[in-house]
């Protein structure tokens, strides 16, 4: 009985529907990201609509379950595969170590800390995680809720005094896809299972998902197939 205008979302039009919903946000409504089950983005679509908000500076609000892991996750625009390590240990030594092994993981990575001990360590942080992004998530469901994205690189310019417990997510390795010119045979088996499915257009987004394929040969090699037909 939802009497809201409600637009569908899922990964072949998520990018379609970006301007739109933007441009409802500017506007200043309120726009509500909902899945069937459990937490949006998270194993669902989504991230594209999130980086697009935090480019357009638009505060995007988690509603929590029973996890402050998966809200942190669900609002941070990086990889839904996660690696959640708790909190870090008193010894510095101990925690050059396990940040050393962490930096290694190509995967967004959640950790529980203290203001005090974040101050600390930032500078660690900063030579483990070269070239990727965090994000500090501050006193999440509570009045003083503040979400705050920066690249890793500019930890150190952060000149705040935080209070109240911090949920941080480091985001995945940043890869250099390497651009190629043509189909690889596993494509093309994927493309004559699904030219009768679905439309060029979704196919289009479903290869060039994992590559950087001109979307021109991947047009191209469609239309054959279907003249074949």
């Amino acid at each position: 009985e939802i009497k809201s205008k409600l637009i569908s979302n899922h990964k072949f039009n998520e990018k379609k529907n970006i301007s739109k919903i933007i441009e409802i946000l500017k506007k200043g409504s309120i726009v509500s990201l909902i899945s069937d089950a459990g937490t949006p983005v998270v194993s669902d679509p989504g991230k594209i609509l999130v980086n697009e908000c935090f480019k357009n500076d638009i505060n995007i609000i988690p509603i929590p379950g029973p996890s402050a892991v998966t809200s942190a996750i669900s609002v941070s625009g990086f990889s839904e595969r996660f690696y959640f390590y708790g909190f870090f240990p008193e010894k510095k030594k101990n925690i050059f170590e396990d940040l050393k092994f962490l930096s290694k993981l190509d995967c967004s990575i959640v950790f529980f800390i203290s203001p005090k001990k974040f101050n600390k360590i930032a500078p660690l942080i900063k030579e483990n995680f070269i070239n990727r992004k965090i994000l500090i998530c501050r006193e999440m469901t509570k009045y003083y809720e503040e979400f705050l994205r920066i690249d890793v690189d500019e930890i150190d310019k952060l000149n705040r005094d935080f209070k109240g417990e911090l949920t941080i997510v480091i985001s995945e390795k940043k890869n250099i896809k390497k651009n190629s010119d043509f189909l690889s045979e596993s494509d093309k088996i994927n493309i004559k299972k699904m030219i009768n499915k679905f439309s060029i257009k979704e196919i289009i987004i479903i290869i060039n998902k994992d590559n950087t394929i001109s979307k021109k040969i991947i047009y191209n090699y469609c239309i054959k197939l279907k003249n074949e037909n």
